[in-house]
């Protein structure tokens, strides 16, 4: 280890540091531990040189089956039992390299030392959730020769790294569902967890779903299972088909609590069984009503945060606010170019209307109320706010009552109805302004739990913690920071764990991203001309995109997009209810 440190020291001196994540361990979701399949492992091909040994041995690390069985074939037996397996997998660029330094000048050629070389791409968290980590890699990996003459790893790197493609062969993305705080609508909270073998990934999901949201989400999600609660017997098919989930040790529950704890299983459990569900609790049924359920059969709260089939969107452009579809201005002062709209958004249930307002050339004003009537402004005074934007009411039929935006790119602030009217109360944004600077750009998302920003051109997403009497944005992350830089112009939700944002970049104009950061795709660069400066998105539609040209959309990455029959003018922005 010494000769590695000395090595490492002078590497680190014409490098730089390298960024390499530490973490406490994580949920055990390795399938199998035991001897019989280290046995079994294949062993290295005869005669290898160390630079292909340390490469093959990466490519193994993907592999967790058997306490990493297949990679430890790889290591000197002393080196297998202090290698590290319940160290969490950092994942890294499937491209990285094996680069020799030599061997140790006072050693007898038995002894080398290879550069393990890459880019990391993120690492599984304790719970299980992807959390993106980006920087470059350097670690030392020591070798020398074993008694037959053949190059073994002696001193492996700390921790253990994952390929990404090996990482997606092996891991599978799983959701988990947890609640608002409200209790009003269900939330997805993305995991992976080991392939192989199949059949026990229901008891490894049940398992992360009885342990609550991700760290990175904790105390925007709420969870309807009591604290403690555990599987009687693990999750499994049984004998007639149906998947069995055994739960015990949940106290009391009243009848409302038993349907909550239905949906969150049975929704989190749909990505991974097509099977009828079957939920008890201590052997007997959590519900004499419907003792087998498939997802179709539960509420999850969707409707409250869907926009209606009737909303087809609106648009702003020329300081007027239009229909999205025939360009018609909606009625009342908001279409007739009165109030001078730089932005805009309509709540979910298509009624309420909120513009940012030109006041002269220097100032704008928040206002709010019916769609088709005169709007009240609201006491925020501002050079800037960013296009509003609504939460869901929380039952159905009822008017939203809370607005965000951000005051001069940076004070967040959410415009609450009262009795007096509508009054600006702070959100402490306090994590990201710090991190990241300006927020040009801030969406709530539908259910309320997180926020995706263009903070300083980067995409951000952010954990929407509500208190007694205060709101705080946690955990900020900054997405694809090697792709899309500080590109970013604008963003939206296309789903509850989907964003779509828009960029200067001619190779990125739009770009599909999932909110942990893991998965990017980018649309179809056809007919767009960058910078994209704004984007709509809401689930069940078509993405809008509105360039130097006019407005665009697509249905999907693959389209092409097709350009609007409806006449837009320079810095246009569209947008969908919420």
């Amino acid at each position: 280890m010494k000769r590695l440190a000395a090595v490492l020291t002078s590497v680190l001196a014409l490098a730089g540091c390298a960024a390499i994540p530490t973490h406490t361990s994580p949920v055990a979701v390795n399938p199998s531990v035991g001897s019989a399949t280290e046995a079994a492992a294949p062993k290295p091909a005869k005669g290898i040189d160390p630079l292909s040994l340390v490469r093959e041995f990466v490519n193994a690390s993907a592999n967790p089956e058997g306490d990493y069985a297949a990679a430890k074939a790889y290591l000197t037996q002393e080196a297998r039992e202090s290698w590290d397996t319940e160290a969490p997998p950092t994942i890294i660029d499937t491209t990285f390299n094996t680069v020799p330094t030599g061997g140790d000048p006072s050693s007898d050629g038995k002894h080398r030392t290879v550069l393990l070389q890459g880019k990391n791409v993120g690492s599984l968290d304790v719970d299980n959730a992807f959390v993106q980590r980006v920087g470059d890699l350097t670690a030392p990996v020591g070798l020398e020769t074993d008694k037959d003459g053949e190059w073994r790893i002696s001193d492996p790197p700390d921790g253990i790294y994952v390929p990404l493609v090996g990482f997606q062969a092996n891991y599978r993305r799983v959701t988990l569902y947890f609640y608002d705080p409200d209790y009003a609508v269900l939330v997805p909270d993305p995991r992976y967890v080991v392939v192989p073998p199949s059949t026990s990934i229901p008891r490894r999901v049940t398992e992360l779903l009885l342990k609550g949201p991700a760290s990175g989400l904790r105390g925007a999600l709420a969870t309807a299972i009591p604290n403690g609660a555990a599987q009687r017997k693990d999750a499994r098919e049984a004998d007639d088909g149906a998947l069995e989930v055994d739960l015990t040790k949940v106290g009391d529950l009243t009848a409302q609590a038993r349907k909550l704890i239905v949906a969150q299983v049975v929704k989190s459990l749909a990505g991974v069984t097509s099977t009828r569900i079957r939920i008890l609790v201590e052997g007997a049924p959590i519900s004499s009503d419907q003792p087998e359920l498939r997802p179709a059969d539960v509420q999850t709260g969707e409707a409250l945060i869907t926009p209606d089939a009737d909303q087809s969107g609106l648009v702003v452009s020329d300081g007027q606010v239009r229909q999205l579809v025939s360009g018609e201005p909606v009625r009342g002062p908001a279409g007739t170019g009165e109030y001078q709209v730089v932005s805009a958004a309509q709540s979910l249930d298509g009624a309420q209307l909120a513009v940012v307002s030109r006041v002269d050339g220097r100032s704008v004003r928040l206002r709010v109320g019916g769609l088709e009537e005169a709007l009240s402004v609201v006491d925020l005074p501002a050079t800037t706010l960013t296009r509003p934007s609504w939460l869901f009411s929380g039952r159905p039929g009822e008017p939203g009552t809370e607005v965000w935006t951000v005051v001069d790119g940076a004070n967040v602030v959410r415009v609450i109805r009262t009795d007096a009217g509508w009054t600006a109360n702070a959100v402490n944004a306090s994590e990201l302004t710090a991190l990241f600077g300006d927020i040009t750009e801030l969406r709530l998302s539908r259910d309320g739990t997180r926020v995706a920003a263009v903070v300083g051109g980067r995409l951000v997403v952010a954990a929407v913690v509500r208190g007694t009497d205060s709101v705080t944005l946690r955990l900020p992350r900054n997405l694809h920071p090697t792709v899309l830089g500080t590109t970013t112009l604008a963003v939206d939700w296309l789903a509850q764990d989907v964003l779509v944002a828009s960029t200067s970049l001619a190779a990125w104009p739009i770009a599909k991203v999932n909110v942990d950061g893991l998965r990017i795709e980018r649309y179809n660069t056809s007919n767009l001309t960058v910078p994209v400066n704004s984007v709509a998105a809401a689930p069940g539609r078509n993405v809008v995109a509105v360039d130097q040209s006019g407005l665009w959309s697509a249905a999907d990455v693959g389209d092409v997009w097709r350009a609007s029959p409806v006449k837009v003018g320079m810095g246009a922005q569209a947008f969908y209810p919420g």
